[in-house]
């Protein structure tokens, strides 16, 4: 019986870690529905991409107040993991802080963690008082109704009780060990705690110790739910930052990919010593089977990882132009609908056996409309203003590139004059071999 709450402990871990390992599965998974794409090359500028601004959150702080709120929630998730890696080894072995023999420099780490928890207190309060008193536009706009909005107060609650019940925990340890009560030795220093302990003055000693395991255990039970709970939120660019940012695209950002087969028939139209008649060689291998993108599997795997890791943050759409000007597109509504449908892909997926029958949806029309990818002027705002490298951008365009060279459906002064361009080698409505005539006159 001395081992039931390990062994309970142990099943609750094992689930926990379980379920996770299934959703990160899964996550994996639908990325990888996405176009290969080659993202190994300048190893040395990924990994300090990845530093710089997944770990050091250096993009966050251009807007500096939600940049320093931010860094302390952010801070504090990261260092509180080794006071979870301690309550791991306790809750399994039976033990009592179990790092306590690190002496002073624990003390110094219990301390930091309290400092820390009442720091995200701070910002978490201030954050829902953005979203929910203040109201920010960027917080309220129609792309956040429903779920988005929900999802983020959820968080926000989530953390206000994980960090007060790590503060209640401690503080009823605390009291335990002044009153050198069983194996409640003498271990950290609790800067916050401290002034919770008095709470527990004349309470009973197993009341207290009873309120300490509960406090423990709903704890490290809300830690296990809260990981599971990310698959289903946007926090999950907790953890998809940083591969999202080492994988980003290095190349500046008014560079576009071109088509190799479009890129030739360019290149022979520029020549001046070609043909202008002339047609360039067919080379079959060249010729992409679909041009651009309709749906998520037309998208590449960077592009879909951007999707999950994307913050719903909305400093993109606060800096779109076209949004700023009344305009129906929004960079972050772009991303929220390609996460949408490839969840929805994934769960045709998990309920066919593992094979996806064609539905009645795609990613164009269905969730994203023409109106919307027309909209954007291509200016790359919403790239440079994303937190985690999201490039909102890339679909945009891939999209676009369908509705031109698969549907022939752009605006009809664009069709016009990608047909001069065609037919003449220039956006104007002349032969090539009149433009010069002009001097004869």
């Amino acid at each position: 019986m001395d081992y039931l709450p390990n062994i309970l402990f142990a099943i609750i871990l094992g689930l926990g870690i379980g379920f996770f390992t299934i959703n990160v599965k899964k996550i994996i998974r639908n990325i990888k529905l996405g176009r290969d794409i080659n993202r190994s090359d300048n190893a040395k500028q990924r990994w300090s991409n990845m530093a710089m601004i997944a770990l050091g959150q250096s993009k966050m702080v251009k807007r500096p107040i939600a940049g320093i709120l931010h860094f302390f929630v952010y801070v504090g998730f990261v260092i509180i993991n080794i006071e979870v890696l301690e309550i791991i080894i306790d809750g399994l072995f039976g033990t009592h802080r179990i790092f306590s023999f690190l002496g002073t420099l624990y003390d110094v780490l219990i301390g930091s963690f309290e400092i820390l928890a009442v720091l995200v207190l701070v910002a978490v309060v201030l954050f829902l008082i953005r979203r929910n008193i203040i109201k920010l536009h960027r917080f309220v706009s129609s792309d956040l109704k429903g779920w988005p909005k929900s999802d983020a107060n959820y968080i926000l609650y989530f953390e206000i009780v994980l960090m007060s019940l790590f503060l209640l925990m401690n503080a009823a340890d605390y009291h335990l060990q002044l009153l050198d009560f069983g194996h409640y030795e003498r271990a950290g220093a609790f800067p916050i705690s401290q002034f919770i302990e008095p709470l527990f003055n004349g309470v009973g000693e197993s009341t207290v110790m009873m309120m300490e395991r509960l406090f423990w255990w709903i704890h490290i039970t809300g830690i296990l739910i809260f990981l599971n709970y990310l698959y289903f939120s946007k926090h999950l660019h907790i953890l998809l930052a940083f591969p999202n940012t080492y994988y980003a695209d290095l190349n500046s950002k008014g560079r576009f990919d071109n088509l190799a087969s479009v890129t030739k028939e360019v290149k022979l139209m520029m020549d001046p010593n070609a043909d202008p008649f002339a047609t360039a060689p067919v080379d079959e291998s060249a010729v992409p089977s679909k041009f651009g993108a309709s749906d998520v599997h037309d998208l590449n795997w960077v592009q879909l990882l951007n999707a999950y890791t994307c913050t719903e943050c909305g400093r993109c759409t606060s800096s779109c132009p076209a949004n700023l000007t009344g305009k129906k597109l929004s960079p972050r509504k772009i991303m929220m609908d390609t996460r949408d449908r490839l969840e929805e892909v994934g769960k045709n997926i998990d309920s066919n056996k593992g094979v996806f029958v064609p539905d009645t949806k795609s990613l164009l029309n269905d969730y994203i409309t023409p109106e919307e990818l027309w909209a954007c002027t291509s200016c790359n705002a919403c790239v440079e203003e994303c937190p985690v490298n999201i490039s909102p951008l890339s679909i945009i365009m891939d999209m676009r590139r369908y509705l031109v060279m698969e549907q022939s459906a752009a605006p009809m002064s664009l069709n016009a004059m990608m047909t001069n361009i065609e037919n003449n080698g220039a956006p104007w409505q002349y032969n090539q071999q009149d433009r010069l005539n002009w001097e004869n006159e």
